[in-house]
């Protein structure tokens, strides 16, 4: 449960522009999808589909470090880590089993199979979307365990795009088809409240001095 006390407190640091600010970005957070990245070597493009996640108002990003360390490239990211919630994996089979056990779906990006093309992709299911390495592609693993593929439509003589730029075009689709539906896929009335605590939190300098304070005065 949420310390209703303690979020009234630290927004008690905020202005009011900013408190309002929270609330309309809130407004259009979702966890009906979230996106997975398997291995991606390129450490922007880690930052630059975080980046995409936020802009487009998907909450979480789940990153699988099977083989490369990451950290975040806070400069491409421009902020969004803040923003963003980042679950961290060390194996695809853990990130798949425990999305799964959330309720969602797995939807492996491939433009080399039968798949769905992205303007025909079911919106009314939480779906986890799974972007793989940028030469590679996804494993067989998470092909073989997926329950729908996905491609973005090309007419090129290129067959694949940058995995940023995959990723960008697909979530600002289905975020924008998922908003224009009549589906319940905002965040929980609790998801909300968590939000804007740990968004107060990210908010403040000097959070830990301002927390003692707080419960010192308890």
């Amino acid at each position: 449960m949420i310390d209703l006390d303690y979020l009234e407190y630290l927004e008690g640091f905020l202005t009011e522009n900013r408190k309002q600010r929270f609330l309309e970005v809130l407004k259009n957070r979702t966890n009906h999808f979230t996106i997975a990245m398997e291995d991606v070597y390129q450490l922007h493009n880690t930052s630059a589909v975080m980046r995409s996640c936020e802009v487009f108002g998907i909450q979480e990003l789940n990153v699988v470090e099977q083989k490369f360390g990451k950290r975040i490239d806070t400069e491409i990211a421009m902020g969004a880590q803040k923003w963003v919630d980042i679950n961290r994996y060390n194996s695809m089979q853990n990130c798949m089993d425990s999305l799964r056990d959330k309720g969602y779906q797995i939807i492996a990006t491939t433009p080399h199979n039968d798949s769905c093309y992205l303007h025909e992709f079911d919106i009314t299911k939480k779906s986890a979307i799974f972007f793989g390495t940028e030469k590679q592609g996804l494993s067989p693993e998470v092909i073989e365990q997926a329950d729908s593929c996905l491609k973005i439509p090309m007419v090129g003589f290129t067959e694949s795009l940058n995995i940023s730029v995959s990723a960008a075009i697909i979530i600002q689709d289905i975020t924008t088809r998922l908003r224009q539906s009549e589906l319940n896929w905002e965040l929980s009335p609790e998801e909300l409240l968590e939000k804007r605590l740990l968004w107060a939190k990210n908010s403040i300098k000097d959070i830990k001095r301002i927390e003692e304070r707080y419960y010192a005065e308890r």
